[in-house]
């Protein structure tokens, strides 16, 4: 019992020497913690501040700033684990191991949250362009860290993964002020040069009057194919890309209209077949 009382009591003095060796060593470590803490608090702060300044999206801006925070923390707490006397050396390794380990368990995660850097920072699509990606149509409604969130014509809202988007092919039909209408009209193969003629006027009037379609570049009529049952026209406008549905709809039913007006008929497609009568 006493030889039990003894060891205690060489435990609790070697303890207290410890403790009373290495307070000026903690007390320092919490010191620089705090300082640490405080710092990268104003840091971020003056960040958001910058930032905000340059109207950088508010997405963009917690993007930033965490991977700001997070980086600094780490250096941060790795300097006081040397302070403390851990080796940083296994502490780095331990890091790196956890770090794998978390790559791995969180792969498509982490290819969403790559593609949404790469988003941010090329801009291949803002918020309010009207884009084509991953087989979806619509207008950009938010670009997240991880998905970017479209509504399609018929109001439908689709979350992409950011990690399709960027590795996909993106058309951005808002980046460009003007757009090409194209529109193909088949008229009658066998159809008389002089009405085939008049098709073509009929449909370089119609552009003519349509105060939407540009005059530079000036609209173009062209016989762009010979059809196995037509005769395919083709026009060619340009207008400004808020106005390109309507433009297109309203001359491909007034184009219909005035040609059968004009007694010119649009065909449908159509096979002779000869029979032959048994003798």
């Amino acid at each position: 019992m006493q030889e039990d009382m003894q060891e205690v009591n060489i435990v609790a003095e070697q303890a207290i020497d410890l403790a009373v060796n290495n307070v000026p060593q903690l007390a320092m470590a919490v010191a620089v913690l705090l300082i640490g803490l405080w710092i990268i608090k104003a840091v971020c702060a003056g960040q958001r501040k910058a930032l905000t300044r340059r109207e950088v999206k508010a997405s963009r801006q917690r993007v930033i700033e965490n991977f700001t925070n997070i980086g600094l923390k780490v250096m941060l707490f790795i300097g006081i684990a040397s302070m403390v006397g851990i080796e940083t050396t296994s502490l780095l390794a331990i890091l790196g191991a956890a770090g794998l380990a978390i790559g791995l368990a969180l792969q498509g995660s982490l290819g969403n949250f790559a593609g949404g850097v790469i988003i941010m920072l090329f801009r291949p699509f803002r918020v309010g362009d009207f884009i084509e990606a991953c087989g979806q149509a619509g207008v950009v409604q938010e670009i997240g860290v991880f998905n970017s969130v479209i509504t399609t014509g018929d109001n439908k809202t689709v979350i992409m993964p950011n990690g399709a988007v960027s590795n996909g092919v993106i058309t951005n039909y808002s980046t460009q002020e003007t757009r090409r209408v194209d529109i193909v009209f088949g008229v009658e193969l066998f159809l008389p040069k002089k009405d085939l003629k008049n098709a073509k006027d009929i449909l370089a009037g119609l552009m003519e009057a349509d105060e939407r379609i540009l005059k530079d570049p000036a609209p173009t009529v062209v016989v762009s194919a010979l059809g196995d049952s037509a005769v395919d026209i083709t026009t060619r406008s340009w207008v400004a890309s808020s106005d390109y549905w309507d433009v297109y709809h309203d001359l491909m039913e007034n184009a219909k209209l005035a040609l059968e007006d004009a007694g010119i008929t649009i065909p449908y497609p159509q096979v002779d077949v000869p029979l032959n009568k048994a003798a």
